[in-house]
């Protein structure tokens, strides 16, 4: 089969490999109808992931058809149309029992998906727990519609769930890339006061007011004037940082009242500085780590019931045979670029 792969530090390349196999019990093989390419995937690529093995199939976004399954999955079965969850676990863990399922204690827990384990920029994957992994599409929803589920749709739900939000909350989202675009949706279904976001791409603020008028949006050198001047308490109410630049980390807490809530959802390439005495007396909470993507048939339900609409981040669509050239569109942000679909069966 064709399958996407990291051969070493900078280089991915499109290469022949075999069809993977069920080796598990709880194994299922998914034939790849519609992938993605994520940021972390450019994160591999660069070297900012130093637990991503060299030789790996890449990529942890996919929708597909389950091809084959093991003697001990119940959930789904040959034939159905499926979500792949970017997180590998096994449901039975202290952590996977209490929802912190990317800290699965499994030895391919977590995200391993294109990272450790092979992923599904390819014609097949293998998924390992595959009850927990697999989610099956309802037949209203397509295959497009579904894509985002496993991956930064599942991130951006477990975003506002952990901000806590309420409705009489001032939110400031920092970023309007693709997971910033899902941290946004999920954030309007908890239906706060007001939703602020900043992006320094025009095209991206301009997406944003083209497909959410509700929305203020403003540029980073504006932000933190127009969120004092936008929220009723000095500040924001819960800060969701989700761009992962080198200075949104400081704007996320200054942009921040007192007591409130600020979340890290961007993985960013350097440490950041934590200068407790320049906060000292805000009190604030942060809430930080991967994603615990728990909640997909939750979000497929939301999907279903008209809800949740990802579709308008769809930019571009390529077949596998081309997906570098679709890379090279999405690390460069070429013609406008938000995310790109990866037609594996072509």
């Amino acid at each position: 089969m064709k399958a996407y792969t990291y051969i070493e530090h900078g280089r991915f390349g499109l290469l022949d490999k075999p069809n993977p196999a069920l080796q598990d019990p709880r194994d299922a093989i998914v034939r790849v109808t519609l992938a993605s390419i994520c940021t972390s995937d450019l994160h591999i690529k660069h070297g900012s992931v130093p637990r991503a093995v060299e030789g790996i199939i890449v990529g942890h976004e996919m929708v597909g058809i389950v091809e084959a399954v093991g003697s001990e999955v119940r959930s789904v079965k040959a034939g159905d149309r499926v979500t792949v969850n970017v997180e590998t676990f096994c449901g039975e863990c202290f952590f996977c029992k209490r929802g912190y399922v990317n800290n699965c204690t499994d030895p391919d827990g977590g995200w391993a998906l294109g990272c450790r384990i092979d992923g599904g920029q390819a014609e097949y994957v293998r998924v390992l727990h595959a009850d927990q992994g697999l989610n099956r599409i309802p037949d209203t929803v397509s295959d497009e519609q579904a894509l985002f589920v496993g991956d930064i749709l599942a991130t951006g739900y477990w975003a506002a769930k952990i901000s806590e939000i309420v409705p009489d909350d001032t939110v400031l989202i920092i970023g309007a890339g693709p997971t910033g675009i899902c941290t946004l949706l999920c954030a309007r279904l908890k239906r706060p006061k007001r939703i602020i976001v900043c992006e320094k791409s025009p095209e991206r603020r301009r997406f944003v007011r083209e497909h959410y008028p509700e929305v203020l949006t403003v540029t980073p050198e504006a932000c933190r004037e127009a969120v004092l001047a936008n929220s009723d308490r000095g500040g924001a109410d819960v800060v969701l940082e989700v761009a992962g630049a080198e200075d949104t980390f400081r704007m996320a807490w200054e942009c921040a009242r007192p007591n409130a809530t600020v979340v890290i959802v961007a993985l960013y390439d350097r440490p950041q500085m934590l200068p407790l005495p320049d906060m000292y007396g805000k009190n604030l909470t942060f809430k930080t780590g991967g994603v615990d993507g728990c909640d997909c048939a939750e979000i497929l339900r939301l999907i279903e019931a008209g809800e949740i609409d990802t579709t308008p981040l769809i930019t571009h669509r390529y077949p596998l045979g081309r997906i570098a050239e679709a890379y090279d569109l999405f690390e460069n942000r070429r013609d406008g670029a938000i995310k790109v679909a990866i037609d594996c069966t072509e």
